[in-house]
């Protein structure tokens, strides 16, 4: 799957290229849905992502080991630049890091586990699919919350699966904490639409340790909630309630604290 999100982040560089070129004053100064972040402000930290990947010494992102604390400091940083400059920015380090996101796609490389900060342990892989992950929540959730034709961009159904792939390898290591203290109720995570597959978010098994575990295919003893995966990327983010856009056993008050215990990064 990593070198399917390989493809598909190649695709959302050039929707990222297009819309902001298409991107007016008003538009690059607006809002975004990220508190206190303009469009730019997003669209420089994507830019700041790549640079981190392909040429970290040449990028400060502080010494936090919090990725959303490292994210703010190039964003500050460089507050002041025009979008002239983000767009270039973007355009140079955008594929700078396709290259370099494209080399850890086979071995031994691509199995080998490294710590991401707070994000968890991840076969090196995977950061391809990270980064269409930031890529597809940031244009279309982020800045399309100021920029409809952002909010519009296609469900590109690779993009999405990449996309799934990290965020469910993910959610046991970054919402481990707030599980441990919900119901050890597992929830069946039905996803409709682009990208349409079924998990199982199940409690781990006390005698290897608390962590959860999600796994492919659906459990038939668990609840199931229904909801598509580019509305996932929202809601399991906290961008949005998964009340809003989610169906199924929602009314089950253990299903619910499972739900409201997911914040994925």
């Amino acid at each position: 799957m990593s070198k399917q999100a390989i493809t598909g982040l190649k695709a959302e560089i050039e929707r990222a290229q297009a819309l902001f070129a298409s991107l007016t004053d008003a538009e690059w100064a607006a809002p975004s849905g990220c508190d206190g972040w303009r469009v730019q402000d997003v669209a420089q930290h994507m830019a700041a992502v790549y640079q981190q990947i392909a040429a970290p010494d040449t990028i400060d992102a502080g010494d936090s080991g919090m990725a959303e604390v490292a994210a703010e400091v190039p964003v500050q940083d460089r507050r002041d630049w025009t979008p002239r400059q983000v767009m270039a920015a973007y355009d140079e380090w955008s594929q700078k890091g396709l290259v370099a996101l494209t080399g850890l796609q086979d071995a031994p490389m691509a199995d080998t586990v490294v710590p991401l900060s707070d994000l968890g342990e991840h076969p090196m892989h995977l950061l391809g699919n990270a980064i269409a992950f930031d890529h597809y929540c940031h244009l279309r959730h982020d800045i399309g919350a100021a920029v409809t034709r952002a909010a519009e961009l296609p469900q590109d159904e690779t993009v999405l699966a990449a996309t799934l792939e990290w965020m469910l390898a993910g959610l046991p290591q970054m919402c481990a904490d707030q599980l441990a203290a919900v119901p050890q109720q597992p929830v069946n995570l039905v996803f409709d639409g682009p990208a349409a597959n079924s998990f199982c978010l199940t409690p781990g098994d006390p005698a290897a340790g608390p962590r959860w575990v999600v796994a492919n295919g659906a459990d038939d003893d668990a609840p199931v909630v229904r909801t598509t995966a580019h509305d996932f990327v929202s809601w399991g983010t906290k961008r949005a309630d998964w009340r809003d856009t989610s169906t199924g056993d929602v009314s089950n008050a253990n299903v619910a604290a499972v739900l409201d215990a997911i914040n994925v990064i």
